[in-house]
């Protein structure tokens, strides 16, 4: 299976970046595709002239293969069209299932990747057409579709579908590439090690918390970061927000600490409020540390900062000693 998803996507390294909104930028993505491996760049909620440019810009810097990720719970339609019209590779859907969407696209040509937290969407998905699923663990930073850890969720969904499946949350080095390999998985989805790759457009702040953060500095929540995107589970790291949330009690969106409190300035000099559903970028101003930091459970594994092609080829030479020398003791 490993080899039909490399036939899929047409690349030499089954190793997928994570579509980190506002972290994942032309220059990430195409660093992971040069070196070998497939980027998926995140252009959902933008308008279709914008999602043309994202991929132009992108083509810029790469003749490889891609992805352009889409959120359902969001409109997609003109977004997706764009795609068709541009001849992109693939579309990466998430958040949401809808069987006419996965035709749409695979009638528009493009290679279909479906993000699920379980196994009978998997199975709905397939059954649509997807070519790739992406079984994303309840390790995962950011927006957490399911609450299935990845150990559990990749072999049920791999004993239910006939297509490669790309397992996603908390792989950040070789030894979770090839434990998710051995469980079935045909690759990987790697997101919060990226972060700390040179290209990962982040700001300096919340770049040090990932490379300081323990696996026990995250938190999940249901809807902690709610603003501009509600009702939408997320994990991320421990904050001056969310212990101050968690000592008032877990409170619901309306009753919080410090709600609708200007935290800070996007680069175009638009607020950012406590609870927002944002990504710090360099150029943020103001409180960063209290703001959304996406982080996965393996963040513990990420210690330092490298370009994103070395941490591709470092995940996948040393999958590749492990699986090739088989490891065990037994």
């Amino acid at each position: 299976m490993t080899v039909r998803l490399l036939d899929i996507l047409q690349v030499e390294k089954p190793i997928l970046s994570a579509p980190m909104a506002g972290a994942a930028g032309p220059e990430l993505v195409a660093a992971v595709c040069n070196a070998g491996g497939y980027g998926v760049i995140p252009l959902w909620g933008r308008s279709k002239e914008q999602v043309a440019t994202g991929i132009d810009e992108l083509r810029e810097l790469t003749d490889r293969n891609f992805a352009v990720n889409l959120n359902l719970s969001f409109p997609y339609e003109d977004q997706l069209e764009m795609c068709i019209a541009k001849g992109v590779h693939g579309v990466s859907l998430f958040w949401g299932m809808e069987p006419s969407v996965i035709a749409r696209a695979k009638a528009g040509g493009l290679t279909v990747l479906m993000s699920v937290g379980n196994a009978q969407e998997a199975k709905t998905a397939a059954q649509a057409g997807a070519d790739v699923i992406v079984a994303q663990g309840w390790e995962a930073g950011g927006h957490v579709w399911g609450q299935v850890s990845t150990i559990a969720l990749i072999p049920a969904v791999v004993d239910a579908v006939k297509v490669p499946v790309v397992a996603a949350g908390g792989i950040a080095d070789g030894r979770g590439m090839a434990a998710a390999m051995m469980l079935g998985a045909s690759g990987v989805w790697i997101g919060t090690r990226l972060l700390a790759s040179s290209e990962a457009t982040i700001h300096e702040v919340y770049r040090n918390r990932i490379l300081q953060a323990s696996e026990a500095d995250t938190q999940w929540a249901h809807d902690l970061y709610h603003v501009g995107w509600p009702e939408a589970p997320h994990r991320a790291l421990s904050n001056s927000t969310s212990r101050a949330w968690v000592e008032a009690g877990c409170s619901e969106p309306g009753n919080r600490p410090n709600e609708k409190e200007q935290i800070g300035q996007r680069p175009n000099g638009d607020p950012v409020v406590r609870y927002q559903s944002y990504t710090p970028l360099p150029e943020t101003s103001g409180d960063v540390e209290a703001m959304s930091l996406w982080s996965g459970q393996g963040v513990s594994l990420v210690r330092e900062v490298i370009p994103a092609a070395d941490i591709v080829e470092e995940v996948y030479q040393a999958a590749r000693t492990l699986l090739q020398s088989g490891n065990s003791a037994l």
